[in-house]
């Protein structure tokens, strides 16, 4: 449906993965649509640019393993999807030794039926009817304990139990809290189904697919345009954190911010000299020890200290698209508000799993603290009980603060204009003109 002049107006604020979904979902059903962006380009925390002179380099996303299931954005997959390595022995999805049969009960029916509980685990809330209530019943089965406590009673070797550890951490919270082992089973079975591929020619590429589509349906995207105040249209899409929305006279729910990240770029004139070579062929590699380290560390993030040895996030894009050149991307968990230089704990952790390492670098890119990528703490209460998406009459949020969560995914985006257009059924007066009228605008 194209848009006409009597169509009803929405303003997206915010070019992410969200605001893009939001946008193209409302333009396809024949809204004018116009995304705001205060950046020079588009895409919020889904970027690529050239920090080293002819390569290109993801100024946040990286892998991804929900986008795979849920966005075309020509997908490419490294041999390895995650490694974890250890002082002695690696973690590998297919190569856990006498823990591997154990690792393929737990994380195979899963991955076997990854579309059921995606449907299930991406829908507009967690308190629902879901989808596939059966598929539901085993993934929570599996998922309610921490993931410390799931690897310890189920493996016996630390390379599967690390591996667990590591893939449950993605949810920036420590791994010895309930329900992070729902983060753990969920991150390894997609390992095991989709793959945690990376976006050919960099994660600009998933944004600019979206922008796209947008685009082609009639919406308007500018850059370089700072929202001071809240838009006037029937309705307004607001594609970042809660307290950011806050700044717009938005009034939100109090919600917790998460710890940060603190991001480094490597330019390589070498492999990384991983000590098991099969650590090479990971487009991710989770540097972090054993699963009581990472445990560690993240309890020191938690509570606001810099751990030693805090937990890496290492990504080696080149691995499956060697058209970008040798960078390596990493990030280490940090406190929130972090106003120290990790750049020596990045590079001293993989110093530990790559001997060597420090003779391949030829160049840093230091990034430096990034805040909350996930919107919010991943405490219990805020994982269980997301933040709404309407926060005022006409106004919506879409954000990894809302439903489903975190993650480049977009549907957080897409649940929030499908609710718009349920707002808006006939007969229903147009809210966020309504909010206009009363304010005398």
């Amino acid at each position: 449906m194209s848009p006409t002049s009597a169509s009803p107006e929405a303003v997206v604020v915010g070019a992410g993965p969200n605001g893009l979904a939001a946008a193209a979902e409302l333009a396809e059903a024949g809204w004018r649509v116009r995304v705001l962006e205060r950046g020079g380009t588009i895409g919020g925390n889904c970027r690529s640019a050239e920090l080293f002179p002819g390569t290109v380099s993801d100024c946040g996303a990286a892998a991804f393993p929900f986008g795979a299931a849920t966005l075309d954005a020509g997908w490419l997959h490294p041999p390895r999807p995650v490694a974890h390595p250890l002082e002695h022995g690696t973690g590998l999805i297919d190569a856990l030794g006498p823990d591997q049969d154990t690792w393929d009960r737990l994380h195979g029916p899963i991955a076997r039926c990854i579309g059921d509980h995606l449907d299930n685990i991406l829908g507009p809330t967690l308190w629902r009817l879901p989808p596939h209530p059966v598929a539901m019943a085993r993934f929570g089965a599996r998922g309610a304990l921490p993931a410390t406590t799931l690897g310890a009673a189920l493996f016996r070797t630390e390379a599967a139990r690390a591996l667990l550890v590591g893939n449950a951490v993605h949810a920036l919270r420590p791994p010895d809290r309930a329900l992070t082992g729902a983060f753990g089973v969920l991150f390894g079975a997609l390992a095991m189904s989709v793959g945690w591929p990376v976006s050919a020619g960099g994660a600009q590429g998933v944004v600019e697919k979206l922008a796209a589509r947008a685009r082609a349906a009639g919406a308007v995207i500018e850059t370089g345009v700072e929202v001071r105040e809240l838009p006037r249209a029937d309705a307004v899409v607001l594609n970042m954190a809660p307290w950011e929305a806050a700044k717009l006279g938005v009034k939100v729910r109090p919600w917790r911010q998460g710890p940060g990240v603190f991001k480094v770029d490597w330019l390589l004139n070498a492999p990384v000299p991983w000590r098991d070579p099969r650590v090479g062929e990971a487009g991710t590699v989770h540097v972090g020890g054993t699963a009581a380290e990472i445990a560690h560390a993240e309890r020191e993030v938690s509570r606001g200290r810099m751990p030693n040895r805090p937990f890496v996030m290492v990504c080696q894009q080149f691995v499956a698209d060697p058209s970008r050149g040798p960078v390596l991307w990493t990030y280490a968990h940090v406190p929130r508000g972090y106003q120290g230089d990790a750049t020596g704990h990045i590079a001293r952790q993989i110093e530990r799993f790559a001997p060597g390492f420090g003779d391949v670098v030829a160049d840093t890119h230091v990034t430096g603290y990034i805040p909350d990528i996930a919107a919010g703490a991943m405490d219990t209460r805020q994982l269980l009980l997301r933040h709404p998406r309407r926060v005022g009459d006409g106004v919506w949020l879409a954000s990894g603060a809302t439903a489903p969560g975190a993650g480049v995914h977009g549907m957080a985006g897409v649940w929030a204009a499908r609710e718009i257009g349920r707002a808006r059924r006939p007969g229903r007066p147009s809210p966020g003109r309504a909010e206009a009228a009363r304010r005398g605008a």
